[in-house]
């Protein structure tokens, strides 16, 4: 993957531009944009010239009914795409995925802003099961880097993001490595990249900051006065 790839949507995407389906004080989006908060604090989205040929990085999602829902018809409310450099996301940086089809590479969704070039892995993700309701996409280069160390399941080095071969990777994850059970992956072929779920933003987001602390415990990337 060249850095300047960074942030560019791969698939088919069909989008119809209007207002946000989903109101500005629904639960499910005021959590993610606290952990949104969260994650931009730890630096874990975010945008640096330094990173990624200067694109912006990281993403959040949250399921919509109903449930369960068919393959690939099951809802969601994701961040755009190039968000992550804002500092406070609001309702309009949001939009809803209607449904997607992997062996298409296609995405339906509509909203205030095109979704997340990695959408298609957050749909793959919401359809390993009901139970899961929030992705949170970070670029975590402590966790990437001990992955293995850490028994992270991890994606294949030769897939890239946002791709139909990334969303299938979730489900050969799932099927070898217990991916539901462990909630976090890490991204192989897209540099830093660490997926967190669970069944609510909390979950998720603990997840993915515990992984942090075992990683920075393991190598001694932190400060001691």
């Amino acid at each position: 993957m060249q850095a300047a790839d960074e942030g560019v949507v791969k698939f088919d995407a069909r989008h119809t531009f209007g207002r946000l389906p989903v109101a500005a004080d629904d639960p499910r989006l005021t959590a993610l944009l606290a952990w949104r908060e969260v994650m931009y604090r730890l630096g874990v989205v975010g945008q640096d010239p330094t990173r990624y040929g200067g694109a912006g990085y990281g993403n959040v999602s949250a399921r919509l009914g109903p449930f369960p829902g068919r393959p690939g018809e099951r809802p969601f409310l994701v961040s755009g795409t190039q968000t992550g450099g804002r500092v406070t996301l609001q309702s309009s940086d949001f939009c809803v995925v209607r449904r997607w089809a992997v062996t298409l590479n296609q995405v339906e969704s509509e909203g205030p802003v095109v979704p997340s070039s990695e959408s298609m892995t957050h749909g793959a993700i919401y359809d390993l099961g009901p139970e899961i309701r929030f992705v949170l996409h970070a670029h975590c280069p402590e966790v990437w880097g001990t992955a293995k160390q850490l028994r992270v399941p991890t994606t294949a080095p030769s897939v890239d993001y946002g791709t139909p071969e990334m969303a299938r990777e979730m489900k050969r994850l799932d099927q070898v490595c217990g991916l539901r059970e462990q909630r976090l992956l890490a991204m192989a072929g897209h540099e830093d990249g660490v997926i967190a779920f669970g069944r609510t933003a909390e979950e998720a987001g603990a997840t993915l900051t515990s992984a942090l602390a075992r990683a920075l415990a393991l190598t001694g990337s932190y400060r001691i006065e």
